[in-house]
Order: structure tokens, then sequence, then C-alpha cells
């Protein structure tokens, strides 16, 4: 998502080039370009596919729109197998039209991961409930916390459910490195997912995640936490910004790299 701009083709042919070896695939793309098509893609670059985005939006009470929203996520869990990663990440969606009951939102979520854990084990592949900020409750994802997320997560085996942490969304929560903590020691951080808190927020809120070190977020503070916890696993970095998207995508890739280097590693 980091680089959209850039085709399927493109942005292994840049990975290749820039010496990034792990991807993490959003599934409208690989759709486009057919499931199998990039699984092959990918695997002859040499590339790791480390998460796909995304499964979720769960919260719906229809019932045929619920047993849509299961079938895609079915689907998605399938696709993620394809394409030789453990991880799909779930965005678990916001309040039904008209909606005001966060609890039984959350609840539905529930029911739907008790139907979707066993169908994603059957495949390899684990479950990561991602929170987001609360500015995104009531249209995206009910789940804003990682201490609920866990709640959620706790309730069935670490293998088939756990979390994606994700700075842009925990940075302010104050007990967020608690709860990283509490994750870790039951092997449930599935994702780790970096992008910096800038403003002023842009219209809509959706296109505004800051590049690396231009921000906020204290960037190795949040890898220390994921670390201590126990996750050894790889370290995404996902941008939504639509200034990122006018350029030129291999030089935003190239660019993404060496902040990654100079603000989380070094």
């Amino acid at each position: 998502m980091t680089v959209r701009q850039l085709s399927l083709p493109e942005l292994v042919d840049a990975c290749v080039q820039s010496g990034v070896e792990n991807v993490g695939l959003w599934r409208e793309p690989v759709q486009a370009y057919g499931v199998r098509a990039a699984a092959d893609l990918v695997h002859e670059a040499g590339l790791t596919v480390t998460t796909l985005c995304r499964g979720g939006f769960l919260t719906a009470t229809e019932p045929e729109a619920r047993a849509a929203a299961l079938a895609d996520n079915r689907r998605a869990v399938e696709e993620a197998a394809t394409l030789g990663t453990g991880t799909l990440v779930l965005v678990c969606g916001g309040l039904p039209a008209g909606g005001k009951d966060l609890h039984g939102a959350r609840e539905r979520v529930a029911d739907a991961l008790a139907e979707l854990g066993p169908h994603a084990e059957e495949h390899g592949v684990r479950l990561a409930i991602e929170p987001l900020h609360p500015m995104y409750a009531a249209d995206r994802c009910v789940v804003s916390t990682l201490a609920q997320a866990l709640d959620l997560a706790e309730r069935f085996p670490a293998h088939q459910v756990g979390v994606a942490v994700d700075t842009y969304h925990v940075w302010w929560d104050d007990r967020a490195p608690e709860q990283i903590a509490r994750a870790g020691a039951a092997g449930r951080i599935h994702a780790f997912q970096l992008a910096d808190w800038t403003t002023p927020l842009p219209r809509g809120v959706l296109d505004g995640r800051g590049q690396i070190g231009d921000g906020a977020i204290d960037m190795r503070e949040w890898k220390g936490y994921v670390e201590a916890a126990g996750y050894t696993g790889a370290i995404e970095v996902e941008l939504f910004n639509a200034e990122l998207w006018s350029r030129d995508g291999r030089e935003v890739l190239a660019e993404t790299a060496r902040r990654f280097l100079e603000h989380v590693i070094r």
C-alpha cells in the first residue's frame, strides 16, 4: 500500500532492485493480477509475503450481508495460503448503518472469529486483529485498542487468532506497551507495522499516515516493545499517503528503506 502506484510486477522488480526481501500485499491488486499468478511472481523473485491485508468487516447484522462477509473472509484465508503467508490481517468493521451498539458489534466479531479460526487453521493461516485508532470506530473498526483486540483474540487458540500492532493506531495509548507484553507472552503478536503520525490530519484522515521520521512517533521505542515481548517476525511499513502516492513509486520505496534504517534500526 505504501507504493500502491506501482503495479504488482513493478513492485516486485523494485523490491528486488532495492534489496527488499519481504513484502506485505493487499488483496485488491493480488486479485486483479490473479492470486496464483501473483504467488508465482513473488516467489520466483525470491520475495517472502509477510501478511495479506485485509479480511474483516464482520459486524453486519443482516443475515445475507453477514454470510457474504464470512464467505469473503474464507476466500481471504485461502488467498493468504496460496501466497504463502501465514497471516491475514483483519480490520473488523464499524457500526452498521444507524447502529450505536459497540459492544454488540464486537460480539459479532467474536462470533465470526469462532467460524473463521478453524478454517484459517486448516490452511495454515493465523488471523491478526488490527485495532484502529478510535477515530475509525464508527465506520471502519469497532476494535480501537490492543486490550480490546486481545480480549477477543484470547477466546481462541493463539495459532488461530492474534493481533497486529500498528504504531499509527496505538501510539497514543499509554496501556499499549503492557498489552504488547501481554500479547507476546501468549504468542499472539502476528504482525508489526510502522507508520508515523503527522499533523494537521488530512480531510477524511484515511491517507494521513506519515513517512517514518516525519511525525510524533518514536519508532525505535515501539520496536523495543515488540522485541522485548518476544516478537522476531517481519517489520512492515504501511503508509496511506496521497503525497507519496503522487510520486515515483521506486523513489518512494528507496526513501522508505532509508528512513527505516535511519529511524528504526540505527
